[in-house]
């Protein structure tokens, strides 16, 4: 078993002893009694895997959660002189602010001024900040205005299309460099879905990088080598981005679907409904939210219309800590309602599942002619119209933005701002690591390993800009 594969039996627990370390923030001592039960000769296989997963995510842990509470107050005070502690409480409070113990004194989340501006406007306002991208933008602003055009325009022509051309980076961070050292690093690249065509890989440097076929789940090209000197790894490549309208309160034709030629139409659509551990998981409480919102439902399209409602009319964005360090993700979702644009496109995914509705994972970038970030978000498939997309965090953007149009929209639709290239959660790339990957779920800004270990999102440094953006009539 590849150690990344171990994460898929973090559900069988930790024992109390271990957890109750963990929660006080004990991580040293939590750390020597995994080593001690490592060391057992007949531990049981699923338990070995989930200690090996839960050691390296308590080792990874602390460096999400730097700042003392008056460390976070006086980054609040920086923006916002008069910021107050009954403020910052009452944000704790709602969960604004993430925090955990760390021997058992609260230490807080390192975006967390940055949930605060993204999740409240009149924050950011007060801040003086202003976010990027249209996913972040409030009512009025630019790029209101700008998703609000792109479906005004699906909803008249019927589809939009982008020329999209990009350029990205990764570099190991000059301290950790030896002359000499193995390294192998992965870039994230278009992959072959509905949306995309004329993909092409413009440059490559260095250009021995091996390129993953179009149809790879999670696509990258790959270097390997032995460096005799530090240097970024770059891919620039283009693709033809389009995004049709559909209108889900008007049934239309099925737009087939897009998999596996080699085994049945049937056979694909049950890969979508099963679970996945660790995350896609159909727990007593996701089954029983499952059962409520989809009582007296009995059309597909509509039981994963109330998931989408249920998400978008009640959940607050918060920036996550690293994916790798988080347990039962849909689940905690489900209970805190809050999360980031994966993680309540995991809630809506495994809901549908969860009610035999086919979901599919997708993820990229989110790419604009000023803007470029990654983002996750959902197919699912409901007959007539075959395979429709759902956006949740984008419909939950929409509730900030005061837009009820365009929530709805996200239902069903996609904006033309994409770049597609995981079409599955959690899958290995075409030339797997031997190593812990940085994040072993999705792949949106690129991961380097060494010959000894993977290196984490601190350790490299990593770039992307789009080089080009060209809306075609």
């Amino acid at each position: 078993m590849k150690i990344n594969e171990t994460l898929q039996y973090l559900n069988t627990g930790l024992p109390e002893d271990i957890l109750r370390r963990k929660l006080y923030g004990d991580f040293e001592g939590a750390v020597r009694l995994i080593d001690r039960r490592l060391s057992m000769e007949h531990l049981p296989h699923a338990l070995r895997c989930c200690l090996l997963a839960q050691r390296e995510m308590i080792l990874r842990l602390p460096e999400d959660y730097p700042y003392s509470r008056a460390e976070a107050l006086g980054i609040l005070r920086e923006h916002i002189p008069d910021f107050t502690e009954e403020e910052f409480d009452q944000r704790v409070d709602d969960g604004k602010i993430g925090w955990i113990y760390v021997h058992g004194e609260m230490r807080f989340f390192n975006r967390f001024f940055q949930t605060m501006c993204k999740s409240e406007p009149e924050f950011a306002v007060r801040a003086g900040i202003s976010m990027s991208g249209a996913e972040s933008a409030v009512k009025g602003s630019k790029g209101d205005g700008r998703l609000d055009r792109c479906m005004r325009v699906m909803k008249e022509k019927g589809s939009i299309c982008n020329r999209i051309r990009i350029r990205a980076s990764l570099r190991i961070k000059e301290e950790l460099f030896t002359p000499g050292m193995f390294v192998r690093a992965h870039l994230p690249i278009p992959a072959a879905c509905e949306q995309q065509s004329e993909i092409r890989i413009e440059k490559i440097f260095p250009e021995s990088g091996k390129i993953a076929p179009e149809n790879a789940l999670q696509r990258t090209v790959c270097w390997e080598e032995n460096m005799a000197e530090n240097h970024a790894f770059v891919v620039e490549y283009s693709y033809l981005h389009r995004a049709s309208f559909h209108d889900t309160e008007t049934p239309d034709s099925g737009n087939g679907i897009s998999g596996d030629d080699s085994i049945s139409r049937e056979a694909q659509l049950n890969l979508y409904t099963a679970e996945e551990a660790p995350h896609i998981v159909f727990t007593p409480y996701i089954r029983e939210l499952t059962d409520s919102l989809t009582q007296g439902l009995t059309d597909p399209l509509e039981k994963a219309r109330s998931f989408y409602d249920f998400i978008t009319l009640n959940m607050k964005y918060t920036f996550m800590p690293a994916y790798f360090s988080l347990e039962s993700i849909p689940e905690n979702c489900a209970r805190s309602f809050t999360g980031d644009c994966g993680v309540f496109a995991l809630l809506f995914l495994t809901l549908c599942r969860c009610a035999g509705i086919p979901a599919r994972w997708q993820s990229g970038l989110a790419v604009e002619p000023d803007f470029c970030g990654g983002h996750d978000w959902v197919q699912f498939y409901a007959e007539p119209y075959g395979w429709l997309y759902a956006d949740t965090s984008y419909g939950i953007g929409a509730v900030r933005a005061d837009n009820e149009e365009r929530r709805k929209f996200y239902f069903g639709n996609l904006d033309a701002y994409r770049m597609v290239c995981n079409n599955a959660f959690q899958a290995p790339f075409t030339i797997d690591k031997d190593h812990w990957r940085a994040d072993p779920y999705d792949n949106q800004v690129g991961e380097i390993e060494t010959g000894e270990r993977g290196l984490r999102y601190d350790e490299f440094e990593r770039t992307k800009e789009v080089v080009t953006f060209e809306e075609l009539h």
